[in-house]
């Protein structure tokens, strides 16, 4: 289209919008001056525009004062906006982390081994900030561009600073460049491991690579029933499980299985009487609607999760159960669940273990639960059934999973020497020859933490135990009569590269040695191991979940920032320090599923059914209603983010004098996560 034409739409549109300027105002009428001079200033616009278009100027539009006024008005407008959308955020974050300075208490029962990291870290950062101001000094006296020597040195300071140059140069540098080089091999190794993962996901996907059943529970005889449905256990570990009971157990009760083929256990150590009164009544609910269901608790909770377990199976009414099915109290197993696990025990005496994915009711509640989303949709997708498909073993994820009960007699059952004994008892089998199935395409709904306090709990304790098992399991591993490349494979990759190396070279390489690169130049870091393997990485890592695309960043100093609480446990667990054996149940709030299950219990229960059992209905309610009053939460700070969050601003300001961009920008996000990490304004947020 041609500028003449273009000129001439214009001359179009102008003129309408003038004409319905003119009607508004007439119903208007302004001042009899503004009126004048609106009017002549309409009518010499309207003059100029309805003449040829050849009449307009050279080479661009005209455009008149009044348009360009209230286009810089609607700019100033929109700027105005934003700016003070950025002074209500920064005040309100502001006040948010002045009350939790403030308001902090630190808690009692603190990790000893967290207590001397956090010594270290803040030694670390005292040093951090000398060397920043002796930088500074070097670089306001010009030294910065021309280094002294001792020799020419003629001021104290001066030879103080020649005489650092010589230090870092000779005797500080080197070792941290070694350091640093090999924590470069390992993170490349490691890479290496996600990237062929990777590809044996991408194998599995284009040959539609899938475990088969040989059977199928779809529509058998009434009369063949007895003898074609195997029997089968049911246990739900719970203990103080008050928001997420009764959807855990309507879930199981209402599995399309034979009543008489199937018994539930509901195995509970809480410790508080209206929790037990209230788990207690709800199993009465589901033994009037016929379903065999039974209340087990344990005065002594010895062993935790792992004694549990322990206890309920050595119940003499189970030697003709053949299955045992595992879910914890947040988990929601969909009515078919069993029919889609079973079939793969028919006719295959060597599978032990039948594990299927889990998948989250509340990953889009914060920013938290999407990060977990993508790390456990790569546990799943890629490792789980990667190691499924071409090794035949896998960790137990301790929930959703079928196990056969032969398995569990034949490596020794559930041990307590762990705080991973689902890891534990998954490993030994494997020892003993049992192979091990994983369904990605069978889900079962759970729950996030959506608090960074219940998570840094849980993920400590996922990275301390397996380290306690490498300790106990190693000699057993190598005395087993497992193949080498099983061996290999359970000693360097499942334990070593992805259970010690992982958090250690992600801890060390970008919390650690980086920022000192800063304060010392003579070591460096390349630019392709802060920014572009990592992203790469990163890229990888959230192929699984392609709708958390856009939190690719956050993500990516997410893991960093957890490196921390990972390096923390997987020491704690490798030299036996006092926090590794402590046992926190990860909070849950009780996050409806998408079946509503709770809902559908209410609808089927009887209200005669608590008379009949010896519990008054009237006391029931009560203990209810209690149930919604939560007890007070608030957030904290983490000691030691927000110092690492100090040291790393710290190293950022210090790359500013060098001009390291990627540096400089990689250190000043990762130390803004450290510091939103800190402040606990990730996760759920107590009002």
């Amino acid at each position: 289209m041609s500028r003449t034409a273009q000129n001439y739409e214009f001359q179009q549109w102008w003129n309408k919008q003038r004409h319905s300027f003119l009607d508004s105002s007439d119903d208007n009428p302004p001042s009899s001056s503004a009126a004048a001079s609106s009017s002549s200033s309409s009518s010499s616009l309207a003059v100029d525009l309805t003449s040829s278009p050849t009449a307009t100027t050279k080479g661009h539009h005209t455009r008149s004062a009044r348009q360009l006024s209230w286009l810089w008005l609607l700019r100033f407008h929109k700027l105005t906006a934003s700016v003070a959308w950025l002074t209500d955020s920064s005040i309100s974050l502001l006040r948010t982390a002045n009350r939790r300075i403030s308001n902090h208490h630190r808690s009692p029962s603190a990790y000893s081994s967290s207590s001397r990291l956090n010594k270290i870290i803040r030694i670390f950062l005292i040093l951090v900030l000398l060397l920043l101001f002796l930088e500074l000094l070097a670089y306001r006296r010009g030294w910065h561009f021309t280094p002294p020597s001792v020799e020419s040195a003629e001021a104290l300071v001066e030879r103080l600073y020649a005489k650092w140059l010589e230090i870092r140069a000779d005797y500080l540098a080197p070792p941290l460049q070694y350091l640093a080089n090999v924590c470069i091999v390992l993170f490349l190794i490691q890479s290496l491991d996600r990237a062929v993962l990777m590809l044996g996901c991408f194998w599995i996907k284009f040959r539609k690579l899938k475990p088969i059943p040989p059977v199928s529970y779809a529509a058998p005889d009434v009369e063949a029933a007895e003898n074609y449905y195997p029997m089968v256990l049911v246990q739900i570990p719970m203990c103080n499980e008050r928001e997420v009971y009764q959807q855990s157990i309507a879930a199981v009760c209402i599995q399309d299985w034979p009543r008489e083929r199937m018994l539930v256990q509901v195995l509970d150590d809480s410790d508080d009487p209206d929790t037990q009164v209230l788990i207690k009544g709800e199993v009465q609910k589901w033994q009037q609607k016929g379903v065999q269901i039974v209340y087990r608790h344990r005065f002594v909770r010895t062993g935790y999760k792992a004694g549990n377990l322990r206890s309920a199976m050595s119940c003499d009414y189970l030697k003709d159960y053949e299955f045992v099915a595992i879910f914890d109290a947040d988990f929601q197993p969909a009515p078919d669940f069993l029919k889609k696990t079973i079939p793969y025990f028919k006719g295959n005496d060597e599978l032990g273990l039948v594990q299927t994915r889990w998948a989250f009711v509340n990953k889009d509640e914060n920013l938290l639960t999407r990060l977990q989303n993508i790390n456990l949709s790569f546990h799943f997708e890629v490792e789980q059934q990667v190691n499924g498909i071409f090794i035949n073993f896998f960790g137990f994820n301790g929930t959703a999973g079928v196990w056969r009960i032969k398995a569990l007699e034949d490596c020794g059952g559930w041990l307590d020497r762990t705080t991973v004994e689902d890891m534990d008892v998954a490993v030994r089998a494997h020892l003993s020859g049992w192979k091990f199935i994983y369904l990605n395409d069978v889900k079962c709904l759970c729950e996030l933490p959506e608090s960074y306090a219940a998570y840094k709990k849980q993920q400590h304790r996922w990275h301390s135990g397996p380290m306690q098992l490498f300790r106990l399991c190693f000699v057993d591993v190598l005395r087993s009569k497992l193949s080498v490349g099983k061996k290999a494979n359970l000693i360097l990759l499942f334990f070593l590269l992805r259970k010690l190396i992982l958090p250690f070279y992600s801890f060390t390489l970008f919390c650690i040695i980086l920022p000192l690169t800063m304060f010392l130049p003579e070591a460096e870091l390349p630019a392709w191991v802060v920014c572009y393997v990592p992203g790469l990485m990163s890229i990888l890592n959230i192929l699984p979940a392609p709708r958390s695309f856009p939190f690719i960043v956050p993500y990516l100093l997410f893991e960093n920032t957890m490196s921390v609480t990972k390096f923390n446990a997987m020491i704690s667990g490798l030299f036996r320090l006092g926090s590794s054996y402590e046992w926190i149940v990860t909070k849950k709030l009780g996050r409806s599923s998408e079946a509503d299950l709770i809902v559908l219990a209410e609808k089927e229960s009887d209200p005669l059914v608590l008379e009949s059992s010896g519990i008054r209905l009237d006391n029931l309610n009560k203990l209810e209603a209690s149930k919604k009053t939560v007890k007070r939460k608030r957030n904290r700070l983490y000691r030691k983010e927000l110092s690492l969050a100090f040291i790393l601003l710290t190293a950022a300001a210090r790359s500013l004098l060098t001009a390291q961009g990627i540096h400089f920008y990689f250190l000043l996000f990762q130390g803004i996560s450290f510091l939103v990490v800190g402040l606990d304004l990730i996760g759920e947020q107590v009002s």
